[in-house]
């Protein structure tokens, strides 16, 4: 209780703060000292040096090394003193940052919770960017009325815009688990493509004990996956061995009606059968520890030793030498029949860009960041520069470059793009960009394979009011750990049947009663249910 009131006043005083005097129209002193100009470029007359930090891909390189941010550098005489970090490595700095008070002067690739930025936004470590998109966000503006519904979703519950939008509308995040199979092994075990949950099982067995490799090391790996990864989790698998999907929120939706998976008797009978899996082999010993980076170096390792694994790319797991000895794999015939689970969200997020209170050029900074939504500039923040991701077709509109050899097109992205703030409406991608190859079959396989049997309805981006976000904060992270902690130990070492009625006790206990009342509150309001 005593931390729940803590955040109330700081989010009651934050508002107070947040909403007096709105002078943020005018140009600060800083800008104006440095020659701030409100159209064209340079964006200054006198360089300018400003601290972002934030999360990057796993294999890019230091963003100021990269060809299109130089190019920024160049164009709007503006350096960027970059401290972006791998994922799992910013998690941890990005809540020093917040705590300590030593902030950038802004957050490129935020990595933000909802509960990130409605604290933050609410005590005044961000501030608020409308009157400044307003002013100085031409590109930000325009997407804005073409989009609404792209406004809405950065717009918190006080009528604040905290943080920038990044974007793509491609639609092939609806389903983000894909599932492929090595083919030539499943010949040399004399075994067809699976098409029930047990059958599968029975190809496992078989790429364990028959050394389907050739290289007389039993080194085979026949399932691998990253526990609670947004693409490579076994959520699926679930929905074939019990009939209910499961995925790192542990949260679906079905009749209107918000359900925690973690709590249901499907995903406890699910949980048996993984664990009678993993005891016989057939799961990667590493799938609850590894990064994705190990991930995908062990799908390239000297020898073939995947026999199949959940990504959403197949090349970028196995590379291209090894990728025509795979297949996708369609959803297992299970309990409930084919059925794969959707992601919640869509194909908006709300945590791309954020300005802090030391920022000295506000202006500046959102005149800097309102050049990535340009079209053709949020297509090379995406894909990469033209000349080393993009080049233009005979008509003008940007196209992925051919691959190199040895590089997949998910590693050369990564590399070259520095992703982030960033919008490509869906008439952009017939007008300004092509979708990649990649993402043009992804939407095929979608189609074809997955999509047909996915559930009908998924969580979506929802802003919670401030007393929701406090309940949430409260309750959410630790009870995320507590399940997330128990699937893994269970799947690992057994146990879920003896320890399931403590298990629910301690969700209950938990608060997951009232977590999901509010999380089925704000769904009702979001689809306008009073």
């Amino acid at each position: 209780m005593k931390k729940v009131l803590t955040i109330a006043v700081v989010l009651s005083l934050g508002l107070v703060s947040g909403c007096s005097g709105d002078d943020s129209t005018k140009v600060s002193g800083d800008s104006a000292a440095v020659g701030f100009r409100e159209t064209g470029l340079p964006l200054v007359d006198q360089p300018v040096t400003l601290r972002f930090s934030g999360q990057k891909a796993p294999l890019a390189p230091d963003y100021g090394t990269m060809t299109l941010v130089k190019q920024w550098q160049g164009d709007t005489g503006v350096q960027i003193k970059w401290e972006n970090l791998p994922e799992n490595v910013y998690k941890e700095k990005k809540a020093l940052l917040l705590a300590s008070g030593d902030l950038p002067d802004a957050f490129y690739g935020t990595g933000f919770s909802d509960a990130d930025i409605a604290v933050n936004g609410a005590n005044g470590t961000l501030v608020p960017l409308e009157s400044l998109i307003d002013k100085y966000a031409p590109n930000l503006k325009k997407i804005f009325e073409k989009r609404p519904e792209i406004k809405a979703a950065v717009t918190a519950s006080d009528g604040h815009i905290y943080t920038l939008p990044a974007a793509e509308e491609l639609g092939i995040g609806a389903v983000p688990f894909f599932w492929s199979i090595n083919t030539t092994w499943l010949a040399k075990v004399g075994l067809p493509m699976p098409t029930t949950a047990d059958e599968y099982y029975r190809v496992l067995q078989a790429f364990k004990t028959q050394d389907p490799n050739g290289n007389g090391k039993a080194d085979e790996i026949p399932l691998s996956f990253i526990g609670n990864w947004w693409c490579a989790d076994v959520g699926d698998l679930f929905a074939a061995l019990s009939g209910m999907p499961d995925n790192p929120d542990h949260r679906i939706v079905r009749d209107d009606k918000v359900i925690h998976t973690a709590s249901q008797p499907q995903y406890r009978d699910a949980i048996a059968t993984l664990h009678k899996w993993y005891a016989e082999g057939l799961i990667d010993r590493e799938a609850f520890t590894q990064t994705d980076k190990q991930y995908l170096a062990k799908g390239k390792s000297k020898d073939p030793v995947v026999g199949s694994f959940v990504w959403w790319e197949t090349e970028e797991v196995v590379g291209a030498g090894r990728v025509k000895d795979y297949a996708l794999m369609a959803p297992l015939q299970g309990l409930a029949g084919r059925l794969v689970g959707r992601a919640n969200g869509g194909d908006y997020s709300r945590d791309a860009f954020a300005i802090t209170r030391v920022n000295k050029y506000p202006e500046v900074t959102m005149r800097w960041v309102d050049r990535l939504y340009d079209p053709v500039m949020s297509a090379q923040v995406a894909w990469g520069p033209i000349g080393e991701g993009l080049q233009k077709d005979a008509s003008g509109v940007l196209v992925s470059m051919p691959d190199k050899a040895g590089e997949s097109a998910g590693e050369r992205k990564q590399r070259i793009a520095p992703g982030g703030p960033r919008v490509v409406l869906k008439e952009d991608f017939k007008a300004v960009v092509a979708p990649e190859p990649r993402a043009a079959q992804r939407q095929k396989d979608l189609e074809k394979t997955y999509l047909p049997y996915a559930e009908k309805q998924s969580y979506p981006l929802v802003f919670f009011t401030q007393e929701e976000l406090q309940q949430v904060n409260e309750i959410s992270t630790e009870l995320k750990a507590l399940v997330d902690e128990k699937r893994a130990a269970w799947i690992v070492r057994g146990g879920v049947e003896k320890d399931w009625a403590t298990y629910l006790a301690q969700l209950k206990s938990a608060g997951l009663d009232e977590l999901m009342s509010v999380y089925q509150t704000a769904y009702d309001r979001h689809r306008g249910v009073k």
